[in-house]
C-alpha cells in the first residue's frame, strides 16, 4: 500500500524521528564515560534514564492533549525546542544534580512519535486502508528512528574514544536545534481540533503520584528495602492513583480518559505498553555498562570498549528496524492481533537466552537482536493500534498514552534495576563501580517475563481488533 500523497509529510517526519534515535542512542556507548565525569557509579546511571522516563510520562498525556486541542504540530515545535534546550545544556555542567535535571528535560523527545502518528492518522482518515496505511506510515518512521539510533550509536562510540566528553555532547544538540526547523517549515498542521481545556486537576494529581512513587524507589535505592519511609512514599505513590480516577471520571474533559482502559481492544495495547517499556526503555543502560565490565577484575562482563559497545547497540537497531517494516506485512497475512504477540514473544526470549548465555560478545549479540526483531515491530505497532481503536477526537491521547505508560514502565524499571545493581555487588564489584552480576540477572528475568506477559494478555484481544473499522465494532469505553 502506497503512502501516496503522505509522502511529503512521512519525509518530514522521518528526519524528526531520526534526530530521536540519535538521541537514544548517541549517548549509551558512553553512560560509563558520563558516570566517571560525574564521579558517579554505574548504577546511578539508571537514575538518569529512570528521571527522564518520569518526566516523559508526564509531558506525554498533557502534551498529546494540548495537540488534539490546538494542533498536533504546535505540540511537536514546543517539544522540539524544550528537548534543544536541554541538550545544550548537558556539555557545560559536570554537577550531577544539574546533569540530571537537563537529562531530565531532554526527555520532552518522548512526545513527538505520538504526536507524529496523530498527525498521520488524521491525514489518512477516511481513506481505504487507513489503519494499515497509518501502520505502514508508522514502521517507516520508526525504521528512520532506529537508523538515527544506529548513527548516535556508532558516532557516539567512535568519538567518546577519540574527543572530550564535552565536545562529544555538543554534536547531539546540534541534531536537536536542525530538527526544530524542518518541523517548522516542512510540517503542516492537522485540520481536526475539537477544542476543550487542559484539566490541570487530572495533571496535578498524576504528578504527585508519579513523584511520590520514583521518590519512595529513589529511597529504597539509598537506604535499602528495610527502611520504612521508603515503602510509605512508594505506597503513597500508588495510593493517589486512586483519586486521580475518580477525578478523571468526573471529568468532561479529563487529561486520561481512563475510560478507554475499559476498551477491550485498547487496555491490552496499554498493558503491553507498560510491559514491553521495561525491556525497550530499562534494560538500555544495564546493556551498556555489562558490556563496559571489565571481566579480568569483575569476573563477568564483556570489557568492550566504546566503540564495540556501539557495534551491539547498532545490530540490535538493525534487527529492530527490521522488525518495524515488516510488521505491516506480517499483519496483512496474518492479522495485527497475532503478529502483536509473536513480536511480544520474541522479546521475552531474546531476553531470557541471557540467563544462560552472556559470556560472549556473540552471544549477547545474538539475544539483543532476537528481542530487537520484536522490539521495533512493538515500537511501530502500538501506537498505530491505538490510534485505529480510539474515537476520533481522541487519537493524540490514545497514542499518547501507549507512550505514557511506555514510560512509566521503563522509569519503573530503571529505578528497580538501579536497586537490583547495587545490592547484592561482592568482591571487586561491591568496592568498585561496576553493578553486581546477581542484578544483571535479575534485569534479564525481568525484562523476559514481562514481555511473555504481554504476548499472554494480547490473546484476550478481540479478533479483528486493530482493522479497519475495528473502532466502530468495538467501544471506546464501556
Amino acid at each position: 500500500m502506497r503512502l501516496g500523497a503522505l509522502a511529503g509529510v512521512v519525509g518530514f517526519l522521518a528526519f524528526v524521528e531520526l534526530t530521536s534515535g540519535i538521541l537514544q542512542g548517541y549517548y549509551t556507548p558512553m553512560l560509563t564515560d558520563i558516570a566517571r565525569h560525574l564521579g558517579v557509579h554505574d548504577a546511578d546511571v539508571n537514575w538518569l534514564e529512570g528521571t527522564q522516563l518520569m518526566l516523559s510520562a508526564l509531558v506525554v498525556p498533557a502534551f498529546a492533549k494540548l495537540g488534539d486541542m490546538f494542533g498536533h504540530k504546535r505540540m511537536l515545535l514546543w517539544s522540539t525546542a524544550l528537548t534543544a534546550a536541554a541538550s545544550l545544556a548537558l556539555p557545560f555542567t559536570d554537577s550531577f544534580a544539574v546533569f540530571l535535571v537537563a537529562w531530565a528535560l531532554q526527555g520532552f523527545y518522548v512526545v513527538w512519535l505520538p504526536l507524529e502518528i496523530a498527525i498521520i492518522w488524521s491525514r489518512s482518515r477516511g481513506r481505504e486502508g487507513s489503519s494499515l496505511l497509518t501502520a505502514r506510515a508508522a514502521g517507516i518512521l520508526v525504521a528512520f528512528l532506529e537508523l538515527g539510533a544506529i548513527l548516535g550509536a556508532l558516532l557516539g562510540g567512535r568519538l567518546i574514544d577519540l574527543l572530550p566528553l564535552q565536545v562529544v555532547l555538543l554534536v547531539p544538540a546540534a541534531f536537536v536545534v536542525a530538527c526544530f526547523f524542518v518541523v517548522a517549515f516542512g510540517v503542516r498542521e492537522t485540520d481536526l481540533r475539537p477544542g476543550g481545556r487542559l484539566d490541570l486537576a487530572g495533571l496535578v494529581l498524576v504528578s504527585l503520584a508519579l513523584i511520590a512513587f520514583t521518590g519512595g524507589l529513589s529511597l529504597l535505592r539509598l537506604n535499602g528495602p528495610a527502611d520504612p519511609a521508603a515503602w510509605i512514599v512508594t505506597a503513597l505513590g500508588l495510593a493517589l492513583v486512586v483519586p486521580f480516577v475518580l477525578v478523571e471520571l468526573r471529568q468532561p474533559d479529563p487529561l486520561i480518559d481512563v475510560r478507554m482502559f475499559r476498551s477491550p481492544a485498547l487496555a491490552p495495547v496499554f498493558i503491553t505498553a507498560g510491559l514491553f517499556g521495561v525491556s525497550v526503555l530499562g534494560a538500555q543502560a544495564p546493556l551498556s555498562t555489562f558490556a563496559r565490565t571489565d571481566p579480568e577484575v569483575y569476573g563477568y562482563g564483556l570489557g568492550t570498549s566504546g566503540f564495540t559497545t556501539s557495534l551491539i547497540i547498532g545490530l540490535y537497531l538493525v534487527a529492530m528496524i527490521a522488525g518495524a517494516l515488516l510488521f505491516p506485512k506480517i499483519a496483512r497475512w496474518t492479522t495485527p492481533r497475532i503478529t502483536l504477540i509473536g513480536a511480544a514473544g520474541l522479546v521475552g526470549v531474546g531476553y531470557l537466552l541471557f540467563l544462560p548465555l552472556h559470556e560472549s560478545y556473540a552471544q549477547v549479540t545474538a539475544n539483543m537482536m532476537i528481542a530487537g526483531v520484536g522490539s521495533g515491530a512493538l515500537v511501530a505497532a502500538l501506537p498505530a493500534a491505538a490510534a485505529s481503536a480510539a474515537p476520533a477526537a481522541q487519537t493524540g491521547v490514545a497514542t499518547g498514552l501507549t507512550n505514557s505508560v511506555k514510560t512509566v514502565g521503563g522509569a519503573v524499571a530503571s529505578a528497580a534495576f538501579g536497586i537490583a545493581l547495587m545490592h547484592g555487588a561482592t568482591g571487586a564489584a561491591a568496592e568498585g563501580t561496576a553493578g553486581s552480576l546477581a542484578g544483571y540477572f535479575t534485569v534479564w528475568a525481568i525484562c523476559g517475563v514481562t514481555a511473555l506477559v504481554a504476548a499472554a494478555l494480547l490473546c484476550f484481544v478481540p479478533k479483528n481488533a486493530f482493522t479497519d473499522g475495528a473502532s466502530a465494532r468495538l467501544p471506546a469505553a464501556l
